[in-house]
This record gives structure tokens, sequence and C-alpha cells, in this order.
């Protein structure tokens, strides 16, 4: 470093400035979502060094008392990849020899960037995907506290868009709350794939040094290693896929939530009525009040949802062993966890104040949908379906159909039986799951 060289791979060439513009691309941006991740593997990394010898014990507490030092700059937004410095890898190794000398340059030994981006990906996205969890989390819980407040209002269901059968908010509310529940299975299995440790892979075939791959394991928290060194390093880009697919899974939740609101937000719905700080308004009409926050949601969901199928076009046809195109996906991927993250705070945030309409069903213009209740009630009387059915169907074409617009459902999952404490507990088990605080207490204890 003392030469002025700001690449790890730099030697006597100096590179095209067009070439190194182009190569280099958005990565010292993109990088700093994984600073303080390549800094704690650096940590777990220089540990095992120095118990299998490559570093000499009374060395460590300097070199990690360096690297915390980093990791402090980094948390409290005092730390950036200078010019000219080609990657965070680069920029953590150059402090660290600014301060300790020779010893800064011994971190390197026995891996690669390949396998140090590889693993500094692994703890970002596992780290993220918590942070995602917390979210769904706070929104399922204001989706079950409104399907439990309002489980008796009414409101139409609708098939084609037509009005079809009576439903409640009860029902709309927990519909989405359980729709939560399957995302977070998917992404508990995201987590998964994730959590397991690519450390020693090094540029994707291993190393001739006595790498001790168990004990980064454990510094780290993973669950496991992956073990296999070419899939390790042929694991990166399908790990983000895995997880964009359940990024993707709550996105499509949120987007088809939001599509509701803004429907039934409408006056010729009025279903709903969100307060008018939550709203926007129009240049020209003074009336407007436009429900922006739903909208931006749909449609920053609907791009989320498009992340799976962006990866698999960078992935798709490359064949064993690292290649640049990988770079691509960070300037997706990497920013998805925050905006997901963004949408569902707002989206419960706007649940929570919005009013319902506690009379929707008084307008008889909704009457039809009582049509199916009372076919049954007429079947439970003793006339067969089929009759009941034609019955009913002759007097909605004569104009004299007439209900008492009364409901009476009593089976899991219906009106009268919503089953929100069944959802919740499955819920709970799925985040408990996890294993996050294994997590955290091991990184905790590479702090110190």
């Amino acid at each position: 470093m003392e030469n002025g060289t700001n690449k790890l791979w730099q030697k006597n060439t100096i590179v095209d400035k067009e070439i190194e513009r182009f190569t280099v691309g958005k990565d010292p941006e993109m990088d700093m979502y994984l600073a303080e991740y390549d800094v704690l593997g650096s940590m777990a990394h220089v540990t095992m060094l120095s118990h299998v010898g490559l570093i000499a014990p009374e060395n460590l507490p300097a070199i990690l008392d360096g690297l915390r030092a980093i990791h402090s700059q980094i948390k409290a937004g005092e730390f950036t990849i200078e010019p000219g410095v080609e990657d965070i890898h680069s920029e953590v190794e150059l402090l660290l020899t600014r301060r300790l000398g020779d010893l800064g340059k011994q971190i390197h030994s026995g891996r690669s960037r390949n396998d140090q981006v590889l693993l500094d990906l692994r703890l970002f996205t596992r780290a993220k995907i918590a942070e995602v969890l917390h979210a769904v989390e706070n929104l399922f819980e204001v989706l079950q506290a409104q399907s439990e407040r309002y489980k008796n209002v009414l409101l139409p269901g609708y098939t084609h868009l037509q009005i079809a059968m009576p439903s409640s908010f009860g029902l709309w509310f927990g519909a989405y709350a359980e729709s939560l529940v399957d995302d977070v299975q998917l992404l508990q299995a995201a987590y998964r794939i994730c959590n397991r440790n690519p450390l020693g892979s090094a540029a994707g075939y291993g190393s001739s040094f006595p790498l001790d791959r168990r004990m980064t394991t454990e510094l780290l928290g993973f669950d496991d290693l992956n073990y296999n060194v070419v899939y390790a390093q042929m694991g990166r880009g399908k790990m983000e896929r895995t997880t964009a697919f359940a990024l993707a899974s709550i996105a499509g939740t949120l987007s088809k939530l939001a599509f509701d609101a803004c429907m039934f937000n409408s006056q010729n719905f009025a279903f709903i009525k969100l307060p008018a700080e939550f709203t926007t308004g129009s240049s020209i009409m003074p009336h407007k009040k436009n429900p922006d926050v739903f909208e931006l949601t749909r449609a920053k969901c609907n791009l989320i949802q498009t992340l799976p199928a962006e990866i698999s076009a960078v992935i798709q046809n490359l064949p064993s062993g690292y290649f640049r195109d990988l770079q691509m996906i960070k300037e997706r991927f990497l920013p998805a966890f925050d905006q997901l993250i963004d949408c569902l705070n707002m989206t419960a945030t706007c649940l929570t104040h919005l009013t319902v309409n506690e009379h929707i069903l008084d307008d008889d213009k909704y009457l039809f949908i009582f049509s199916v209740e009372e076919v049954n009630k007429r079947v439970l009387q003793g006339t067969p379906f089929r009759d009941a059915y034609k019955q009913v169907g002759l007097e909605i074409e004569a104009g004299k159909f007439t209900t008492d617009k009364q409901v009476h459902h009593t089976h899991e999952g219906s009106i009268g039986n919503l089953c929100n404490e069944a959802v919740a507990s499955r819920m709970h088990e799925l985040c408990q799951g996890f294993g996050i605080d294994k997590v955290m207490e091991a990184e905790r204890a590479l702090l110190g």
C-alpha cells in the first residue's frame, strides 16, 4: 500500500481509465451496504488465522482492535471508500495497514475477494432478512388487530369484479395476515440457504493453508458450512435469487393489498377512508385526496416482484466458477430490502389509521350478494339445492328477491369463525424458527 497501489491485485500495469470506469461501475457505492459485514468477516477470519498459526497470537488483539475501530466508524456513518480505492475489501485493508503497518497485510491470507464478497453478501442478507421479518411481524399484528376490531362489519365480496357473496373486514384484513404467514415460511427457507458459511472457499477451489472453516462458521453464527468449495462459489447469484423470490412473495401480498386499498378508498366504493394528512392533492382539482402511499407501494412492490427474473437473467447461462457478471446483481438486490421494509412500514401505518365504513351493505345495490345465503336457508328448510337455486334465480330476474341481510357462517376461517389465533400461532412458530438470536450473540461476541 505504501507505493500508492489501491487495488489488491495491482502490480506494475496501470489499467486504462475508461476500462476502470466501466468495470468498477457502482461497486464502491454498493459496497457501502456491505461495509460492516466485511469487517465482521475479517474479524472471524483473522481469529481463525491466529488459531491455525498464520498470525502470531500476540498480534491478534491489535488487528482485532483495528477492525473494531473501523466497524465503529462505519456504524457512526463516518466511513467512506476513498476515491481511487477499488472496493470495500481494499479500503478495510488500506485503513488497517495505515494503522498497523505490515500486520494489516496479513488479513488476506487464505481467502480471495471471491469468498470475501460471498461472505459479505451472506452476512448482509441474513441481517436484512431479520429486518424484513421484524417489519412483516409488525404489519401482521396490525392486520390481525384490525381483523378482530372489524370482524362483524360486512362488505361485499367480488368475483370477476362483480358483487358475489358477503365478506367482512375481519376476513379482508385477516386474509392478508395469513398471506404474510406463507410469505414468512418462504423467507425462512431463504434464510436457511443464506445462513451457510462460504468462507474458506477462496477463489472457488479452496486453499493450501490449513484453514479451520468450522471455527469461522461458529464465530459468525452460521447454521453450517457450504462444504464443497466449488459449490460455495456457485451459490453466488443463486442465494440472491432464492432470497429475491421470498422478497417478491411479500411484495406480491403488499401489492394486492395496495390495489384493494386504492379501490376501496375511491368514492365509487367508499369502503375505507384514509386520514386527509395521509393523502395528497391535485394542482387543479381542489377536492382531490389521492392514496399515493398505496399507489407507490403497489408500484414499488411490483418492481420487487421482477427481481428474481432480473437475477435469473444474469446467472442463467453462467458455468461454474466466478464471473464479473455477478457484480451487476448487487445494484438491484442490495437496495431491495430497504425498499420493501419501507413499504411494509408505510402500509402498517396507513392501515392503523384508516376509517372503515360500517354501513356499506345498507345500500340495496348490494342486495343480491345475499342470494346464496337465501338458497342455503331454503336448503336447510328441506328444499333440494337445485330447486332452491332456481327459485331464488327466478325471483331475482322478476325483481321480487328480498332477504333479511343476515349472515350465519360458523366453519373454520369463515365470517363467524376467523381463526385468527391459529394463524397467529403459526406465525409465532415460524418467526421463532429462524434462530436469529444465535446470530446476534455471535456478532456481539466478535465485537467484544
